[in-house]
């Protein structure tokens, strides 16, 4: 497998202009096509629209178009670089969304941190798209943001990094469950990291029907007794719902006897003597990029199945198989809102696109056509449903 360092070159070309471009999918080739492009032809459609809002989706870039908003204070394994520096991920990410599920993405980074600004802006820019895609904004603020655009705004609000994360992790576990035979309800999980991906996967499991989890974080296992230490109301609900054993300790110690290991945290947190302690048939989803919780080669002489976020390994854990094929949903579906029932129902179909799973086939490859197509049907279904009760 190439280092990063011998794609420097290739990286920087396939950069070079940027990764995105604005393409007209109206004819404008004479007077008549401008007339009805632009003015006066137009009017009468922005008249139409003023009178009938709902319209919009019909005759403007409204019906397909997603805002891929951040601040740039914790981009991939970066950190706080800044919006300007963020550019790059967001067209790559707005480039994803085009193509795996057709979706019109576009990149909105904001040159501030302040909460009641990104939240003002975003309510200010919204007439323009049929979703927002919250991206690489810092934990806790992302909680705050997000909770309050899907208040204000009329379309689904989505921040990938929690959510999606959690979507693909959870797909992924249904199936390691089933390779190794074990049941949610009956299963221990250990989740490194309560921020804010770790915050979302531990509520999903939870809805899913994993009864013991056990969130870590820097200073240990989160539950009834660290009411001191808790920085943030995703942490909170953390401590609130989760670890009904009152078990204590840093990572090392919560881990033995634990079924499932998944690390949304850092590198090397864990090694082969703590996979060795855990429980029989293991499960280590070790999710940190570029350099997992774990080395992956090692993780796979001990645990009976690896998952990673690496493309250079079996079972990538990668939030590509979940946003595309969602919006894509959501814009089918005209949706207004996103919530926890939607999500588990992505996630299940996710992981029935693999009707026998092995140790190094629980999730399907990112370039899986199959994948956005039935995210998007899942969403679609679920839209419908709810609509009918």
């Amino acid at each position: 497998m190439r280092t990063p360092e011998e794609f420097t070159e290739e990286v920087f070309a396939a950069h070079e202009g940027g990764k995105l471009s604005l393409t007209p999918t109206a004819r404008i080739d004479n007077a008549d096509d401008l007339a009805h492009v632009y003015t006066p032809g137009v009017a009468q459609v922005c008249t139409a629209i003023a009178e009938k809002p709902e319209l919009a989706r019909h005759y403007t870039v409204k019906s397909n178009t997603v805002a891929v908003v951040t601040d740039g204070t914790a981009v991939l394994g970066l950190g706080n670089i800044g919006a300007l520096a963020s550019l790059p991920v967001m067209e790559g990410k707005a480039a994803l969304f085009q193509r795996f599920a057709g979706v019109d993405a576009w990149p909105v980074p904001l040159s501030t941190t302040d909460v009641d600004d990104i939240v003002k802006i975003v309510e200010a820019i919204a007439p323009a798209y049929a979703g927002i895609n919250l991206e690489d904004i810092s934990a806790p603020r992302c909680f705050e943001i997000e909770a309050r655009l899907r208040e204000k705004l009329d379309i689904p609000v989505f921040h990938d990094d929690q959510h999606g994360t959690a979507v693909v992790c959870l797909a992924a576990l249904i199936n390691a469950l089933r390779v190794v035979g074990k049941s949610p309800e009956n299963v221990r999980v250990v989740v490194n990291g309560v921020g804010a991906a770790g915050v979302s996967i531990i509520r999903l499991l939870s809805l899913y029907g994993v009864r013991d989890i056990i969130g870590v974080d820097r200073q240990g296992a989160l539950g009834v007794f660290t009411e001191e230490t808790v920085a943030n109301q995703g942490q909170e609900w953390v401590r609130k719902h989760t670890n009904p054993h009152g078990i204590s300790g840093d990572i090392h110690e919560v881990i033995r006897d634990a079924d499932v290991f998944i690390g949304v945290s850092g590198p090397h947190v864990i090694d082969a003597t703590d996979v060795a302690s855990m429980a029989s048939n293991p499960i280590i989803f070790a999710m940190a990029n570029p350099v997992p919780e774990i080395d992956p080669s090692v993780a796979r002489g001990i645990a009976r199945i690896v998952a990673t976020g690496r493309s250079d390994y079996p079972n990538q854990i990668n939030n590509v198989l979940v946003f595309p094929g969602l919006f894509r949903g959501l814009l089918d579906a005209h949706a207004t809102t996103i919530d926890d029932g939607m999500l588990l129902a992505v996630a299940h179909a996710l992981a029935g696109l693999i009707d026998n799973p092995t140790e190094d086939n629980v999730i399907v490859s990112a370039f899986d056509e199959r994948a956005a197509k039935a995210v998007a049907g899942a969403v679609v279904k679920y839209v419908d449903r709810m609509k009918d009760k």
